[in-house]
């Protein structure tokens, strides 16, 4: 009989083949036993990690996005500038989803205990690039940056930008830490004041 180690060691196994399937293929179309037959396993030990198929999806999807997140704190180094660990932090972010199929974004759109760890993880971030903001440039406000991000990442969560620019959702962070680092290295623009020579004589 195989041990509780044991047993713990096939269900890491098992749910890290899953979240390869889920990822390049979306989740919502699996059918348990196409999956225990892909994985070679039986649909007990999958009922053995979640009682439902429903259950099963959420409890592996987390575990990608809690995954996701530890690796892209751990691409961040602490020593450097605050506004390199934004960038880091951002293109951490694209690499962490680069896997990630549209199919599975389209799925977490519509199952919504799914897409509702995405929409938190997409909270955190914000609010991570928000206090860097806060770091890395006094002079930007770093609610406003912050409420930005946090709409454009939910605008690439919706497929917005996908649509809109043909990117996806991996592309669509690269290009949102360039634009953010953009901003940030040029630093805020003070409204310029025409030329008292130059302005307009009144009629």
């Amino acid at each position: 009989m195989a041990t509780t180690t044991q047993m713990s060691g096939r269900t890491a196994v098992l749910r890290d083949a899953i979240v390869e399937i889920i990822l390049a293929e979306g989740f919502l179309g699996v059918q348990m036993s196409d999956l225990a037959a892909r994985l070679n396993c039986s649909k007990s030990t999958l009922y053995a990690i979640a009682p439902s198929k429903e259950q099963l999806l959420v409890a592996v999807v987390r575990t990608f996005f809690r995954r996701a997140t530890e690796r892209v704190e751990q691409a961040v180094d602490p020593e450097a500038p605050a506004i390199e660990r934004i960038g880091a932090y951002l293109n951490a972010v694209a690499v962490e989803l680069a896997p990630a199929s549209p199919a599975f974004f389209a799925d977490l759109e519509r199952f919504t205990p799914a897409g509702d760890i995405y929409r938190q993880n997409t909270q955190i971030a914000a609010a991570r690039i928000q206090d860097l903001v806060l770091e890395a440039a006094p002079g930007i406000d770093p609610k406003f940056l912050g409420v930005v991000v946090r709409l454009m990442m939910e605008s690439i969560h919706r497929g917005d930008i996908s649509r809109a620019t043909g990117l996806d959702d991996s592309a669509a962070y690269r290009a949102l830490a360039e634009l953010i680092l953009a901003g940030l290295s040029g630093g805020p623009t003070a409204p310029t004041t025409p030329h008292p020579m130059k302005r307009r004589k009144s009629p």
